[in-house]
């Protein structure tokens, strides 16, 4: 049985973030990472909701790069090499990698610069099972980074400092060249050693490393390492505590040396990090989770304690105080710096507090002051994203990016200047009562805490607001699948292929919501007409004012018919359009005043529906093709002539029609042309990275002396004018906004430029810049898909590149679309369509080089990996060859605005939606609902705003608009419905077309069962106002209607407390004595926890979903909850089933199988059970049972018999965490995840010999996914494919997809493949492997192993294939793909037809 596994989805938590200057010095980004997802954003004006003040400047984030690893991020820093144009990432992997990466212009991607590898045994110290975070650390002043390695190591990476003296990466910025020194990267990174701890730290063994830091103000680097060298744990508090100790060593990183200068040995045992502070305070500070402490050299320890369990005398002996007024807990607390001495923490809640550290003349802290900010989403890191802005990534929610204003809070003695002033804003002073006053002063705003030393501190307050977010959909816990709510009429009747959607339970506590996705676009359908031979069709604006489309107008071979779009659609008979021949395009002009249609000789100019002029064409052929970019108008010839119109005073006239000709020299012909208007500024010959450069000298003199501020600190783009005193130059406050905040530049109008992009026979790509017709960039074989399109123009080279075998037999191209898209048009797209339907895609950056020529465009193109495979699928028998047509049909369709979208809509066999928005990042939606599409036009109308026309294969003409539930702006089209409260389980119930939800909420209690002797009582335990008391979930069951996405009132379950649910599904039972045959019910298993000395019982539920007389006003109460059964059991039930009409639950550490009758379940057969199962799947009569430490077993139950008996299980040990069968045809298999973040398929194969006669199943495949996965599901392979109206492949019919959903938000599918195709890919799979470089230096073949924590004696198994890395192969350049075909002796092309089946196979949802 051969597999491959693919992920679809891609992950959306966020788990890493960091601010850095990702792509020049010019201006920061923000760099967010989540299990293998990088992603590069930059902050830019919200420039749609800016409203009546101009200073209000909210920024949101645009992508501007994402990548996809071969690997998990565990940890990110940046850093500035000596002599670098850019920050460089540090990311780390497990067990103990370490790549050292930075952008590289010239290809527009990362490129590795070094990397380190720490797994050999030295290293590890025997070692097998690491559970370790390898974290990376930068010195302050890029000196060196540090990496801790299992705990116990720690790794010096020297980076090269002799450059220049002084602050190398902020003076030598000025005179390097553009495009990098000529520094070979080895020589930048020194080699990397392990520091000896042994002979640094003699008094104790360094082990259970907690943090690593480097400190700020040492003129060496400095380390902090805080430990615990012997562990302990709450219960042992009584006779070890304080175990944690903090040592500083200074580190000699050319001389490899390192020695010892100061250490703190006590400290409370559950400390959870180090951060430290920057100058001019230094010293850190040391997290604990019910203490907080501030240390640095040579001063005593200043701490406090946060609730009464941090106390002196619980769980500590160090002399601390109590913190007034504060009742909190640092555990998972993430922490940022906003200016040196005030830090943002986030809490475990999500509440945000603001630390302000009191320090005195001296520069010693002397007291804390903890303020409640705001309550945000749960975080998992936080980082200053710009002056004024936090990022808050998050794992269990949607990332956010908060603008934060500080104002003071009160003023006395000496006043410090206001950090991070945003500029522009009046300061206000808000005196804020008698600060002399030493009582605790509780304010409406704020807890103020102080004493006689401290009076004499002025404190910051801050206010959050939310300016954007980034959705995240994980962690997917549980999936159901659903029918889609909305689903218009015409689709219904889509058999072969059900149409599902998915629902997902996501978040935690308040960030809890369920997400609807659904990958397909499906439309709306207004109504549709009949009109058959239609070819092609265009929508056009009347000159009235009025923004709705006017006419609509249809070709066909012979002849074109008008339309007449108002509030119904009416034929016209007499008007000034060209009727009795095909119409080849069709648009507007003059700001939709005039409308133009071109024919296959002419060109008609209208105003409303009258002609104005005629303008005979003369191009020694038929013109096939036009497009329009007002007021130019451009037309193609068969012949490959093209021609150039303008619109001037109310008549057209030909500007041009020897495009690039010069006397004498005939060129190639066009293939494909594009106008195109450029907003973006992209598209210019002047540099403007130089332009801000010879502004920026006069601040480098000035810069030197702030060497001893913190690096976070130096105000990154020069400084507000509140600051300008600090840095001592003049030569500062007159640096203007556009130093300041380099996104001021994006709000800078920009000049309209046009252009005319072709590409010839000869495969050069071309852009002139129109009126004047100038070749402004070439670029050669633009046929062969070159990852990158480099101008040509200065070389001129008239050679052309050796052609590689098999590239004689590329598709040619057929039309190519250059569009600005995302914010405001400031991102131009290159599309070009091939004749078999690909697509090819390139972005415009910008690219600055000393190689370039003065006049030469100042960009270049780079090539979008968007995987999708659009060819037709290829029918083995007939080749069926279509007829020619006189009209070229346009397969690339721009859209301005469809439900408030931008994009390219594709038609052609594989219909797909691209939209691109203001986010930045491209979204690919296939629309396979209705088959093939021909041809394709917006539409906004009084009876459909912003709707499409499209025809189908049955020559149908549907008006349709979007469903507006969805957001089309994510990886597939998703709503997220908050929940407010953790959701645990969900499933769909079919009968009623309901989903059933198992929320919880927690609450805090002071109520504990206790045994006393013969029975449990339940003692009510008081504590002091500090203490935090524990937390005990509270679960209901709630109905949800899919058409509104809201609870159906009164169908509230709530559990008893104490009451935990286990498991919950969705079972068709056979009842006795009520109904005949079998009935869905709701089936859900709890478990009373009362602590670790009372026998823990559950119970058994059933509940009917009923209908009801629904109440007036309120349709959606139609359905109620009955209670059918709900008794105890002798033991807990933690997992439930259904086979052949009985229930299957576990029952402690048995399975029972119970025949449910007049009411109550009658036990039929048992079997003893493993450690703790808490999965159970059926398929026919079999179980496949999934136990949390002992693998999974297989069950049988025999009817006739009426036993369930054991057919085989896994003998080895493993941590299940879900489990479902696959089927490929006639084999079946059992698919497995585990703790590991691996998946492994095991089959029964009783003949042989390793199986023990099939007492043992077999591990016939594994991969390692590298996230963990908590929920499968399965769904039969499609029949259909959009491409062809007769059904796919019979083989299909028994073969199942089983796709799963992981933590970090991403969804995937395991396909069965057949052996022929597995044998090829995997030979592909090993080809592009050791022949692609893979980013980050990362091996695919490794990361993909099977991962244990304990050594067994199997080897892996591998036998599936990579589908992440095969797919890869569609985005390959025209001449990787012939060269890898080659390699394993076969063709690209059935390579991708391959991968298209395989695509379609999946093309669920």
């Amino acid at each position: 049985m051969y597999s491959l596994v693919r992920s679809s989805h891609p992950a959306t938590g966020v788990e890493h973030s960091l601010s850095c200057n990702f792509f020049h010095t010019g201006e920061k980004n923000l760099v967010v990472a989540g299990a293998n997802v990088l992603r590069v954003f930059r902050l830019v004006p919200d420039l749609d909701s800016r409203g009546k003040e101009e200073d209000q400047s909210r920024l949101k984030m645009e992508c501007v790069a994402s990548w996809e690893l071969f690997g998990w991020i565990q940890s990110m820093a940046s850093v500035r090499l000596t002599g670098g144009e850019r920050d460089s990432l540090l990311l780390t992997f497990k067990d103990a990698k370490l790549s050292l990466v930075e952008y590289n212009p010239d290809n527009h991607d990362l490129q590795t610069l070094s990397l380190h590898h720490f797994e050999d045994e030295e290293v590890r110290g025997g070692i097998i099972h690491n559970e370790w975070v390898p974290s990376v650390r930068v010195d302050p002043d890029n000196r060196c980074a540090a990496m801790l390695a299992y705990g116990r190591k720690i790794v010096i990476l020297p980076f090269k400092r002799d450059m220049t003296s002084g602050m190398e990466g902020e003076d030598s910025t000025a005179d390097l060249s553009l495009d990098g020194l000529a520094l070979s990267n080895s020589s930048r990174v020194m080699p990397s050693y392990t520091l000896d701890l042994a002979t640094v730290i003699q008094t104790h063994t360094v082990d259970n490393i907690i943090d690593i830091q480097f400190l700020h103000g040492y003129n060496q680097p400095t380390l902090l390492i805080l430990y615990e060298p012997l562990k302990t744990y709450a219960g042992r508090i009584a006779v070890r505590k304080d175990t944690c100790r903090l040592d500083v060593v200074t580190l000699d990183v050319k001389e490899k040396l390192a020695a010892f200068i100061w250490s703190r040995e006590v400290l409370p045992f559950d400390c959870v990090r180090a951060v430290p502070v920057p100058q001019p305070v230094g010293g850190t500070l040391v997290f604990a989770v019910n203490s907080l402490f501030y240390l640095n050299q040579g001063i005593p320890i200043y701490g406090v304690s946060l609730n009464s369990t941090g106390d002196k005398g619980v769980t500590t002996d160090i002399l601390i105080k109590q913190l007034e007024g504060v009742k909190l807990s640092l555990d998972c607390a993430v922490a940022d710096f906003l200016s040196p001495d005030q830090l943002v923490i986030s809490l475990k809640g999500g509440e945000l507090y603001v630390l302000s550290l009191l320090v005195d003349s001296m520069r010693s802290v002397k007291g804390f002051h903890l303020d409640k900010a705001a309550a945000s989403v749960l975080t998992t890191c936080v980082s200053l994203a710009g002056p004024g802005y936090l990022f808050l990534g998050s794992r269990l929610g949607n990332s956010l990016l908060l603008k934060f204003t500080s104002r003071e809070a009160g003023q006395v003695g000496q006043a410090r200047r206001q950090e991070r002033e945003p500029p522009n804003k009046k300061k206000r002073l808000d005196m804020q009562g008698d600060w002399l006053d030493t009582e605790l002063e509780m304010d409406t705003e704020f807890e103020m805490y102080g004493s006689q030393e401290t009076a004499a501190h002025k404190i910051n307050a801050f206010t959050f607001e939310v300016c954007d977010s980034l959705l995240n959909i994980g962690p997917c816990g549980q999936v159901a699948m659903g029918e889609p709510a909305f689903l218009s009429e015409e689709f219904t009747s889509s058999a072969p292929d059900p149409d599902i959607e998915l629902v997902t339970t996501a978040g935690h506590a308040k960030n809890g919501a369920l997400c609807l996705l659904q990958k397909t676009v499906r439309p709306q359908v207004v109504t549709t007409f009949e009109l058959p031979g239609c070819q092609d069709m265009w929508t056009v604006y009347s000159g009235q004012g009025k923004q709705e489309h006017a006419f609509l107008i249809l070709s066909r071979n012979e002849s074109s018919m008008i339309l007449q779009t108002g509030q119904e659609i009416n034929e016209l008979d007499s008007s000034g359009f060209y009727t009795t021949g095909p119409t080849v395009f069709s648009g507007n002009l003059g700001s939709n005043q005039f409308i133009v249609q071109v024919t296959h000789d002419s060109v008609l100019l209208l105003k409303d529906s009258d002609l104005v002029q005629t303008v005979p064409l003369d191009l020694d052929s038929r013109i096939t093709f036009a497009c329009i970019s007002d007021p130019h108008l451009a037309v193609l010839a068969s012949s490959g002539q093209a021609a150039v119109l303008t619109l001037t005073g109310g008549q057209l006239s030909v500007v041009k029609t020897r495009i690039g000709e010069l006397p004498g020299r005939a060129k190639s012909p066009f293939l494909a042309i594009s106008l195109y208007r450029d907003v973006s500024g992209l598209l210019t010959s002047e540099n403007r990275l130089v332009g801000n450069r010879d502004r920026r000298t006069g601040r480098q003199a000035s810069t030197a002396n702030v060497q001893d501020l913190d690096e976070e600190d130096e105000l990154l783009y020069g400084s507000s004018d509140a600051a300008g005193s600090v840095f001592g130059g003049a030569g500062v406050a007159d640096q203007g906004c556009e130093e300041e905040e380099p996104w001021r530049r994006h709000l800078e109008q920009v000049t309209a430029t046009y252009w005319l992009v072709g590409v010839r026979e000869s495969g050069n790509f071309e852009l002139y810049s129109v009126p004047d017709f100038s070749l402004r960039f070439v670029s050669l074989n633009f046929p062969h898909q070159l990852d990158v399109l480099v101008d040509n123009m200065s070389t001129r080279a008239t050679s052309h590149a050796e052609p590689t075998r098999g590239l004689d037999r590329l598709s040619p191209l057929t039309e190519i679309l250059l569009v600005g898209l995302g914010m405001q048009g400031h991102r131009p797209v290159l599309l070009g369509r091939t004749k078999n339907s690909e697509l090819v895609m390139y972005e415009v950056y910008p690219y600055y080089s000393r190689s370039l020529a003065p006049e030469q465009l100042k960009i270049r193109f780079k090539k979008i990996n968007h995987g999708l495979i659009l060819r037709e699928r290829r029918s083995k028998t007939k080749k069926d060859v279509a007829p020619p047509t006189p009209i070229l049909r346009s397969s690339l369709r721009y859209f301005s605005d469809i439900a408030g979208y931008e994009g390219v809509f594709l038609p052609g066999p594989y219909p797909h939606w691209l939209f691109f928005t203001a986010r930045g990042e491209l979204r690919t939606h296939p629309m396979p609902i209705d088959g093939s599409v021909t041809t394709f036009a917006p539409f906004h109308n009084v009876n459909c705003p912003q709707g499409f026309l499209y025809f189908n294969r049955k020559s149908e003409l549907r008006i349709c608009v979007l469903p507006a539930h969805l957001s089309y702006d994510a990886p597939w089209p998703v709503r997220k419905v908050p929940l407010r409260c953790t959701p645990h389980y969900i499933t769909f119930h079919i009968e009623s077309k309901t989903f059933a939800v198992i929320t919880s909420v927690a609450e805090q209690t002071n109520k504990i069962w206790k045994f006393n002797g013969d029975d449990k009582e339940l003692s009510i335990e008081d504590r002091s106002d500090r203490f935090i008391y524990p937390t005990m979930d509270k679960f209901s069951l709630q109905l949800f209607s899919p058409n509104t996405w809201e609870p159906i009132p009164g169908t509230k379950v709530q559990l008893d407390d104490w009451e935990y649910v286990t498991c919950m599904k969705h079972l068709y039972l056979s009842s006795e004595g009520m109904h005949s045959g079998q009935r869905g019910f709701i089936v859900v298993g709890t478990n009373f926890s009362y602590g670790e000395d009372i026998t823990s019982r559950g119970h058994v539920k059933i509940y009917d979903i009923i209908e009801v007389v629904p109440e007036p006003g309120q349709p959606l109460t139609k359905n109620k909850i009955k209670t059918m059964y709900d008794k105890e059991q002798k033991g807990p039930v933690t997992a439930i089933s259904a086979v052949s009409g009985f229930l299957v639950s576990t029952v402690g550490q048995k399975i029972y199988i119970w025949q449910f009758k007049d009411k109550d379940l009658h036990g039929i057969a048992f079997i003893d059970s493993q450690v703790y199962v808490h999965q159970i799947h059926s398929l026919k009569n079999f179980l496949l049972v999934g136990d949390v430490y002992k693998s999974i077993n297989v069950l049988q139950y025999q009817q006739d018999y009426r036993t369930v008996s054991l057919i085989s299980r896994d003998t080895n040990p493993m941590e299940v965490y879900a489990c479902e069968f696959t089927i490929d045809n006639g084999h079946l298999g059992f698919v497995a995840s585990d703790s590991m973040r691996n998946l492994c398929v095991f089959m029964y194969s009783p003949e042989s010999r390793e199986a023990m006669g099939g007492h043992r199943l077999m591990r016939k495949a594994d991969i390692h996914v590298g996230q963990h996965i908590n929920c499968m599901w399965r769904v039969r392979a499609k029949l259909s494919d959009p491409s062809t109206s007769q059904r796919l492949l019979a083989a299909n019919e028994k073969r199942h997809v089983t796709w799963y959903a992981t933590l970090d938000g991403s969804i995937g599918h395991l396909l069965p493949v057949a052996e022929k195709t597995y044998r090829r890919l995997l030979m592909l799979m090993n080809v592009m492997t050791n022949n692609l470089p893979h980013t980050a230096g990362l091996n695919p073949k490794g990361f993909r192993t099977i991962r244990q924590n304990r050594k067994d004696m199997r080897n892996p198994s591998r036998g599936i294939v990579d589908g992440d890395l095969v797919f890869k192969f569609t985005d390959l350049t025209a001449a990787l793909k012939a060269e890898f075909a080659r390699k394993i002796g076969t063709s690209a092309d059935e390579i991708m037809d391959d991968l298209a089946e395989l695509d379609r196979n999946a093309a669920h949802f």
